[in-house]
């Protein structure tokens, strides 16, 4: 679950809140518009488009029943969510990418291991160095075990002459880094309330291979977000995700929340984007 700031406190408390399904379904918006003149669409683009779609696809239990975080008395937000739960969702995302096609689990996993380390290198957040000592073996297991489903999963790659170039290093880490950018530029509007969306930078965005640009987001009022340079197909792209308000509950509550989330009313957020 990923809980929204907010400009100013409400009478109720209440805040957004966003599942990580339509979290996926704004990343989803972004791949499937991705590509220009002086963007690459990455490829195998069925096979990649499937893999932003669904990359947390773990969560779905906790999107459906998410624990509540006792400090708030809302849903744990992302980041705060515990290790031993986490660390469920971040098998759980790459086994159901495989089981519809080796490069889906391929990418979805390098995107959980990546999340844990510095995304290869591309981000000073490096989750693992605060992972807490009691949770750590869970989380090296866990990560252990993604290592080698991308050695199992590329040596399968490899063998199949259709296959094989997919997974040659530029041309994967290159779609890797795509995913990257959809997912942050996605967290840039789930995270953060409508007014207080400010100047980004999305570092490492792949015009083609071994060809990365800074994408510079500002927003210019009204919903409307300019990005210099475009990577999108049609300038003016329209894009929107939906949540739902939730209020806190006290210490002593004890709600049913899977109720809670299919009977609370969805809202929609909206953006344009448009070319600096």
């Amino acid at each position: 679950m990923i809980i929204q700031t907010q400009a100013e406190e409400r009478p109720d408390g209440a805040r957004f809140a966003i599942t990580l399904d339509e979290h996926l379904q704004l990343v989803s918006q972004f791949a499937e518009n991705y590509g220009n003149d002086d963007f690459a669409q990455p490829e195998p683009r069925d096979y990649f488009l499937y893999a932003c779609r669904w990359h947390d696809k773990g969560w779905k239990d906790l999107d459906d029943n998410p624990p509540l975080d006792p400090e708030t008395g809302l849903p744990y937000n992302l980041v705060e969510t515990p290790i031993p739960i986490i660390t469920l969702t971040g098998c759980r995302s790459p086994e159901y990418n495989e089981a519809h096609h080796a490069y889906c689990g391929l990418l979805d996993s390098m995107h959980i291991w990546g999340l844990y380390n510095g995304r290869y290198g591309m981000s000073d957040k490096v989750l693992i160095d605060i992972v807490p000592e009691q949770h750590r073996l869970a989380a090296d297991t866990m990560l252990n075990t993604e290592r080698q489903r991308q050695e199992r999963l590329t040596a399968v790659l490899q063998d199949d002459p259709e296959t094989a170039p997919w997974v040659e290093h530029e041309r994967l880490f290159a779609n890797y880094k795509v995913l990257q950018f959809f997912d942050t530029f996605a967290l840039y509007f789930n995270c953060v309330h409508p007014e207080g969306r400010g100047e980004s930078t999305f570092a490492n965005v792949p015009r083609g291979v071994d060809d990365d640009v800074e994408i510079e987001v500002r927003s210019l009022g009204d919903g409307v977000y300019s990005l210099d340079p475009y990577p999108f197909r049609d300038d003016g792209l329209e894009v929107s995700f939906t949540g739902r308000h939730l209020t806190p509950f006290g210490a002593d509550d004890k709600p049913d929340m899977a109720a809670l989330m299919r009977e609370t009313p969805r809202e929609r957020q909206s953006a344009r984007l448009v070319a600096a």
